[in-house]
């Protein structure tokens, strides 16, 4: 049996950064090579310089170290995506389209592009929205994601490409600094309540959101990776859910540990995109088909993020 050798583009980015190590315990930190437009500030591993725009640096990577599976992470965010949307389209796009092409002529095994909840707009049911809601995007983003579900399957039934997916909701982590998404809000308050400061919030505080905590992406991600084929029944991208909050919850759960937190709130243009994405998702076909199911809740996820972010700044803080 052919060892597998996981090749992942975008690995200095919020799931890269934490989904790296997880690839290296399972697969040997040898068979699992990152990749980038720059290198990381610290060592982790295999490493490639990557303009995922360019096919054959691309070809070059996965040729030389006749790669298997493909995990392609490297994305414009939402809110970024919006301060200059031909740019943000160009290079999802451009990405997305140059790593089909190459899975498809070097036989690539396996292939993850994720989608976002940024596809649903404002014809989707905002509860509860199913699988199979209507996609109509506010954002460039949400645009761009579209396109890469319906390219991934016309892939698959066009030319058998074995390609993955799940719609994120806001992934929430305390391994890296927010990127660029409308839910950074949610991994931002937690900076800021650690080290003792107040928040300005540029969402309404009523504004409720699909979450899920890293743990639980990473751990859908491998899980639906993991899947036989034959349980795969979604190859546009499956819906994920975790948890649904607003601020003014996850505030008053930070006031838990922090009682004189104060969050303000001054919405800006994000308060739009916001407003068109679900408020709670239906991941039932994903439940079904390959047994997912969320750990983590809001409680849990405010333990968890507090308890990492206060290792990091208590040494910093001492210091001063």
């Amino acid at each position: 049996m052919q060892r597998e050798t996981i090749l992942v583009i975008g690995a200095n980015g919020q799931i890269g950064t934490a989904l790296l190590p997880e690839l290296q315990v399972q697969f040997g930190v040898n068979q699992v090579i990152a990749a980038d437009l720059r290198k990381p500030s610290s060592e982790t591993g295999l490493f490639e310089v990557l303009d995922a725009t360019k096919p054959d640096a691309l070809t070059d990577i996965v040729r030389r170290y006749r790669v298997t599976q493909i995990y392609h992470l490297a994305a414009i965010l939402s809110a970024k995506g919006e301060s200059d949307p031909l740019w943000a389209w160009n290079l999802n796009m451009q990405t997305a389209l140059n790593v089909l092409e190459v899975s498809r002529l070097h036989n690539i095994r396996k292939l993850f592009i994720p989608s976002s909840i940024a596809a649903f707009g404002e014809h989707a049911p905002k509860y509860e929205t199913p699988q199979t809601a209507i996609l109509d995007p506010a954002t460039v983003y949400g645009i761009s994601k579209v396109a890469a579900e319906n390219w991934s399957l016309y892939y698959h039934k066009r030319y058998g490409l074995d390609v993955r997916s799940v719609r994120y909701p806001g992934v929430i982590s305390h391994q890296s600094m927010p990127g660029g998404g409308t839910t950074d809000y949610a991994v931002a308050i937690f900076h800021e309540a650690v080290q003792g400061r107040s928040f300005e919030c540029f969402l309404e505080k009523d504004t409720r959101l699909p979450m899920i905590y890293m743990d639980d992406a990473l751990r859908a991600t491998l899980e639906l990776m993991d899947a036989p084929e034959s349980q795969i029944s979604v190859r546009t991208s499956y819906n994920l859910a975790g948890m649904s909050f607003t601020p003014a919850e996850l505030t008053e759960s930070i006031q838990a540990y922090f009682p004189n937190f104060v969050t303000q709130y001054k919405p800006d243009f994000r308060q739009a995109i916001a407003e068109s994405w679900p408020k709670t998702i239906d991941d039932s076909v994903a439940r079904q088909d390959w047994g997912w199911k969320a750990a983590f809740d809001l409680p849990r996820l405010t333990h968890e993020m507090i308890t990492h972010l206060t290792a990091v700044y208590q040494p910093m803080v001492s210091t001063l």
